[in-house]
């Protein structure tokens, strides 16, 4: 019986460790789905940050998180993820749906989240399988060698390997931390109103301004600077929480599928998104100007001509780690590094020497021969005598305060020259007698005569011939 129980435990852990195994080091960075322009591990994240299902939404539509980079339309612009809940129970199914036309709509991934009734919940996010493939789950990294009802191992210790080879510790959580999370308490409120958000094709908030999506190797390279907290924190998982959750959710009419994005993708219309491969350094450099705080200790993969990420080469001295070329510092925008100025026929300096090292004496030097060591014969010490050392008074000096002697400073004195003021000459007045004008008396004003006018008195005309009268008759 004892050994039948041994031989069960061994069983047990060995396909627990193999369960293990396919979710770090197997995994592969690139899909050639659809979902590879949105990274699941970026968006349980922030999920797992957000307070309620309507700033969650928010956030993952925002610009400067820079998590969604899908197009499934192609009109060279970012699609609006809405958010809608559809809830089954004890079951919360939040679904992540993307507007491709008027018509039709498309599932990209959904959270499963399950409450129990001791305190505990669990989440998965599934992504659909027109996107990310069959089985795509993603989930907390819960200890697995422990149940859910016990507190994780404090000794309990393991690695996840990323992309580029390098390794970083794994941190385990608990169903307990996972219903204390703010949105999945947020959604187990009596007082939660189920959320579906009310926007759709052509109808966005006023907010949303729609960028163009990135190359997905710009992409990449911008999210691999948080694979050592995605993969510390988040595992792939390749069975599902909820019992016979798949036959339902898929065989419902709940799920939305868009046979506009199946038939792009069959016609190789996605592809174009792996075209420059070298833009991943650019993506980097982008997440370093935007988080200048965040530490940048690993370096990105290579990758191979089908453009997936492979581990770099392994050296002793960086143990599979490339070192990161610092960038140059620059003191103002525009300016150059400035290079250090090389004497003629001076070498450079090595750097220096730490206290604790030993100093070696330099032997080689511009017209120096080397000078070979003296030998110096050994000095026998004879004992010494404690004996009283005996000091002499010291005598203190007054310290004679001598006056500083000041040249006399010579004042010159200034001679006020008055000021002479011009008189002002002034024109003497004239005072001019006023003449008036002598007053004319004032006439009297008679009404004028009315005029007449003469009267003309014609002559008679004169006879032509005048006759004559004589005095007699």
């Amino acid at each position: 019986m004892k050994t039948l129980r041994l031989l069960f435990i061994a069983v047990l852990t060995l396909f627990s460790f193999g369960l293990f195994a396919q979710t770090a080091p197997g995994e592969k960075e690139k899909l050639n789905l659809p979902g590879d322009n949105l990274n699941l591990y970026a968006v349980l994240k922030l999920f797992q940050e957000s307070k309620t299902l309507e700033g969650f939404e928010r956030s993952l539509n925002d610009s400067t998180t820079r998590i969604n980079n899908l197009d499934l339309d192609g009109d060279n612009k970012i699609d609006y993820i809405r958010v809608v809940d559809k809830p089954d129970g004890d079951v919360h199914n939040i679904t992540l749906k993307d507007a491709v036309s008027k018509t039709e709509e498309q599932d990209i991934a959904v959270f499963v989240v399950q409450k129990k009734g001791n305190g505990q919940a669990n989440i998965q996010l599934i992504g659909d399988e027109d996107l990310y493939g069959k089985n795509y789950i993603i989930e907390p990294n819960t200890d697995i060698a422990t149940t859910s009802s016990e507190t994780p191992n404090p000794g309990y210790t393991n690695t996840a390997t990323l992309a580029n080879g390098e390794t970083v510790p794994v941190q385990t959580t608990t169903e307990y931390e996972i219903a204390s999370w703010p949105v999945v308490q947020y959604i187990y409120v009596p007082t939660y109103t189920v959320w579906e958000s009310p926007w759709s094709w052509s109808y966005y908030p006023d907010y949303w301004r729609p960028w163009r999506p990135h190359y997905w190797h710009y992409y990449y390279g911008y999210q691999f600077n948080y694979q050592p907290y995605y993969y510390g924190h988040y595992r792939r998982w390749n069975s599902y929480r909820v019992p016979g959750w798949y036959g339902r959710y898929y065989g419902s009419n709940f799920r939305s599928r868009s046979p506009y994005v199946q038939r792009r993708y069959q016609e190789g219309y996605y592809r174009r998104t792996y075209a420059r491969p070298q833009s991943a350094r650019n993506g980097a450099t982008a997440f370093r100007r935007d988080n200048p705080q965040a530490p940048v200790a690993h370096a990105l993969p290579n990758f191979n001509n089908a453009g997936q990420p492979v581990p770099v080469r392994a050296t002793s001295a960086n143990q599979g780690i490339r070192p990161v070329k610092p960038n140059p510092v620059v003191t103002e925008p525009g300016t150059r590094p400035v290079r250090p100025v090389r004497q003629p026929g001076v070498k450079p300096t090595k750097p220096s020497i730490s206290d604790d090292q030993p100093v070696r004496p330099t032997t080689q030097q511009s017209g120096i021969k080397p000078v070979r060591p003296v030998k110096v014969a050994p000095v026998r010490e004879s004992p010494v005598r404690d004996e009283p050392v005996r000091q002499a008074p010291v005598r203190e000096t007054p310290v004679r305060e001598e006056p500083v002697r000041q040249a006399p400073v010579r004042e010159t004195p200034v001679r006020e020259q008055p000021v002479r003021q011009a008189p002002v000459r002034q024109a003497p007045v004239r005072n001019e007698p006023v003449r008036q004008a002598p007053t004319r008396p004032v006439q009297e004003i008679r009404p004028a005569a009315p005029r007449q006018q003469p009267v003309r008195r014609e002559s008679a005309p004169a006879s032509p011939n005048p006759v004559r009268r004589d005095r007699g008759n």
